[in-house]
């Protein structure tokens, strides 16, 4: 295998819906192929590690370069896939760039799905979900996990909490005191089975109306969490969460991977 022969200068790492196989040739993207030609100065030979989501993770070769196009000729796996926490996050949209923040930090975390809800108290009333897709993607590809999350189209808190699914349960963070606290729940959580999938719903910078606390208390999958003493910004409190379901009952007990016999040259 070429990984036990040489060190080897990584262009890139990036992200591909194509099926992957040793021999398979992919295209990048336009903003991929732009990316790779003008901004890394990839050349024919030159190596980029690709990953889809399902196939695991990849080792590719620079094979054909116009001006504005390239094709990534695919030579060996590098990790097959493995499985990853099953962690939705639900989040009011924040102001600005705050959003961005969120989600590329969500993504780093292992956040398996994003769903912008829109809330009484929400101060946005637009959501980019291709945007937000494309921060995703990039998040994915530079922290070295083996997926991109799934970013939904956003939804009012009714339609989130009337389509929610069957065995999912619900952790509402809850500043005002009256919660849980995230650890224990997230304990009492595991049995010799494993861990039930769960789902953040990250409230409002105003936070929930009443009413919504009140239709959210009435339902089964819900649970209020506390997050500490101290009371968070809407973002804050988002990835303090995932952060302690990780801990608790996520990954966060592997270790990172090194690529034997590979470095990257440069990141994005």
């Amino acid at each position: 295998m070429i990984s036990t022969m040489m060190s080897i200068k990584i262009k890139a790492r990036l992200f591909s819906s194509a099926d992957m196989g040793t021999g398979v040739t992919i295209t990048p993207s336009t903003d991929q192929a732009h990316y790779l030609l003008k901004v890394m100065r990839a050349q024919n030979g030159d190596h980029v590690i690709v990953f889809n989501g399902r196939d695991g993770e990849w080792l590719s070769v620079v094979q054909t370069i116009s001006k504005k196009a390239c094709a990534l000729e695919i030579k060996e796996q590098l990790r097959p896939q493995i499985p990853e926490p099953d962690l939705w996050l639900a989040f009011a949209p924040l102001k600005k760039s705050n959003t961005d923040f969120l989600v590329e930090k969500a993504t780093e975390l292992g956040v398996s799905r994003l769903i912008p809800v829109f809330t009484e108290n929400t101060n946005t009333t637009r959501v980019k979900s291709e945007r937000l897709a494309a921060i995703s993607m990039e998040a994915a590809e530079q922290c070295d996990r083996l997926s991109v999350p799934e970013v939904a189209e956003p939804l009012s808190l009714t339609e989130l909490i009337t389509d929610w699914p069957k065995g999912r349960s619900l952790l509402v963070p809850d500043e005002t005191g009256g919660g849980r606290s995230l650890k224990s729940v997230l304990e009492t959580s595991i049995d010799d089975a494993g861990i039930t999938p769960h789902g953040f719903l990250i409230g409002p910078e105003g936070g929930f109306a009443a009413s919504e606390l009140d239709a959210l208390d009435k339902l089964p999958f819900v649970n209020r969490v506390g997050l500490g003493p101290r009371i968070l910004r809407a973002e804050t409190a988002a990835l303090a969460a995932i952060a302690c379901f990780q801990a608790v009952a996520g990954d966060w007990q592997q270790a990172p991977r090194f690529n034997n016999g590979y470095f990257f040259n440069a990141r994005k």
